[in-house]
């Protein structure tokens, strides 16, 4: 865990320089109210503006409306006059939410099963598929993104600017300092990594990057024409590791004996402070009024850098309610049934064909969308057209030592990570990740004592079932009550698996070296690697449909190796 950053010179001077937005009173509170029962709302005569926000390990406990501890009174009260989603889900970990938001698809259908895109890993969203910004795009938006991309950069195609965003400032890797924005993949691979379009923005180092993306939004929304559509995208790095804030908001947070938790809050806050500044900026500018802000978090907290999941079960990583319950609301004056909470049931990759409707964009069939269309559900109250969610299955991750074929009615192997929801039914099979139900983190030692009131042993299991309309919280398993559910839902995995895409996990190069970018993460492979990798992904494709496969010495070390990798990425993810 990094250290605080010292709050030097060059920070100061920036949240100096941002502050003429930050301190406006009533920033959010001087937009339209209604009273009463919601009327709808007049057509637009445009498509709306987008304005999609997005941050990064934000717990399900860590917004002031959940009764967290952390003061969020933006997020609070943009949540209060729109809707709040009490039954969105995400993914539990950073590439896969971002891969579904950008391609309305289940990672099975991406290739993106397993862990996340490392750094040195000759992989990237696919290039066949279309993604949502360019969607807009063939809609008429001006398209913008901020922060954290993550979705794989070794080819200057995968870079956001190829896929669909007119401009983007922010980071390629997973995570990076705050101030510095160096990133290391292991020791002694290290480089730095904020860019700016397709060049490496050196010059903006020493700014807050939560302050700047925020900044950098106003400078957007100023210099744009509210008569052209706008999609905009901020996908915080906060609240991600490494934990730093500036002081003040340290400051606030003073009393908290937790020093992890004391940071995150400060953090936590400083987002909510950024989308704040973002909202104001809307109104200045003439955009609000037919605009939607949507908020999401990109997976559940982890517990082990401040982050709380409570009640939940489980955490960041995991395919417990803790892992996959995501933060979400929608605000916007279009809403025609406003201040009000949906239950209706939501996942990520919903957003894709939602707001290409909204676009007035089209999506068909041949899209191969595993989205809905949610907008009447959110905005009317309708039921929604979603019944069921694949959380995954994951063939590269460690199997389960108790599970098998047998133990899935011959229909399922169970010793395969897997989950899905369907209806009230939430089925986990394989090894789910670590399922404790963690308080929140107000002691001044960690792990400490309160870590063992609920921790969970071991479990010679590898099925579990929960009806999770009664039961939230995962606390009774009713998988030996109820084995004609388990069937049906074994039955509906195997469905979905033989739609399935072989994973796409490549071994990483070192060519991906930032000593060999001048020091910086970026693109790195040239066309001739990049035919080699796809040569090896199509022999690893026909040998995963049967074809006989040599032995010798130096391919069964090579699979050694790569197993061992994928394992220890696994765990450290």
């Amino acid at each position: 865990m990094h250290a605080l950053t010292g709050f030097s010179l060059v920070s100061l001077l920036s949240f100096g320089y941002l502050s003429w937005d930050w301190a406006k009173p009533s920033l959010v509170a001087d937009g339209p109210r209604e009273d009463g029962e919601e009327q709808p709302s007049a057509a637009p005569p445009q498509p709306p503006h987008i304005i999609f926000i997005l941050t990064d390990d934000q717990g399900y406990h860590d917004v002031g409306y959940h009764g967290s501890d952390i003061e969020t009174p933006t997020l609070d009260r943009l949540a209060a006059e729109g809707v709040k989603l009490e039954n969105y889900y995400i993914q539990p970990i950073c590439t896969p939410s971002r891969s579904q938001l950008l391609t309305g698809r289940y990672q099975i259908h991406t290739g993106l099963q397993h862990s996340i895109i490392r750094p040195r890993q000759p992989n990237c969203l696919p290039l066949d598929q279309v993604t949502l910004p360019q969607k807009l795009q063939e809609a008429g938006y001006s398209t913008h993104m901020l922060g954290k991309w993550h979705l794989g950069f070794y080819r200057k195609e995968c870079l956001p600017t190829r896929r669909g965003f007119d401009t983007f400032l922010g980071s390629l890797t997973g995570n990076v300092d705050y101030y510095t924005y160096d990133n290391c993949d292991g020791p002694g691979v290290c480089g730095f990594d904020l860019h700016e379009g397709e060049s490496v923005a050196w010059g903006l180092s020493g700014q807050y990057s939560t302050m700047l993306y925020a900044q950098r939004a106003s400078h957007i929304l100023a210099s744009h024409s509210p008569q052209r559509p706008l999609f905009l995208y901020v996908a915080f790095q906060a609240v991600h590791t490494p934990l730093q804030s500036p002081r003040e908001y340290l400051y606030r947070y003073r009393t908290m004996s937790n020093v992890s938790r004391r940071k995150y809050a400060a953090m936590v806050t400083c987002m909510d402070e950024a989308v704040r500044n973002i909202t104001w900026a809307l109104k200045r500018y003439g955009f609000y009024n037919n605009s939607i802000i949507i908020f999401s978090s990109d997976n559940g907290g982890q517990t082990f850098s401040g982050g709380s999941n409570w009640p939940l079960r489980g955490r960041k990583g995991t395919y417990w309610e803790g892992g996959v319950r995501g933060l979400g609301f929608i605000h916007s004056p279009l809403l025609k049934r406003k201040r009000r909470t949906s239950h209706a049931l939501v996942h990520i990759t919903d957003w894709y064909p939602t707001l290409v409707g909204l676009a007035r964009g089209t999506v068909s069939a041949a899209d191969g969308l595993d989205g809905y269309d949610v907008w009447p559900a959110i905005s009317e109250g309708r039921a929604s057209p979603r019944t069921e969610i694949l959380h995954n299955i994951d063939p590269l991750y460690n199997h389960a030592r108790h599970g098998s074929l047998e133990g899935g009615f011959g229909i399922w192997n169970t010793a395969i990570q897997a989950a899905i929801r369907v209806g009230e039914w939430k089925l986990l099979t394989g090894d789910p990740g670590y399922g404790d139900w963690i308080p929140p983190q107000t002691l001044a030692a960690f792990p400490g004592s309160w870590w063992n009131l609920e921790r969970m042993a071991s479990a010679r299991q590898a099925v579990w079932l929960f009806n999770i309309s009664a039961d939230p919280y995962e606390r009774e398993d009713l998988a030996g009550q109820r084995p004609d559910v388990v069937r049906a839902l074994l039955a509906r995995l195997a469905d979905y698996n033989r739609t399935a895409i072989p994973v796409r996990y490549p071994a990483e190069n070192p060519r991906a070296h930032p000593d060999f970018n001048g020091g910086a993460w970026g693109p790195w492979a040239s066309d001739e690697e990049d035919e080699e990798d796809d040569d090896e992904e199509s022999r690893a494709r026909s040998f995963s449909r049967g074809h006989h496969k040599k032995k010798c010495k130096i391919c069964k070390l090579r699979s050694f190796f790569r197993k061992l990798n994928t394992r220890l990425m696994s765990h450290r993810i």
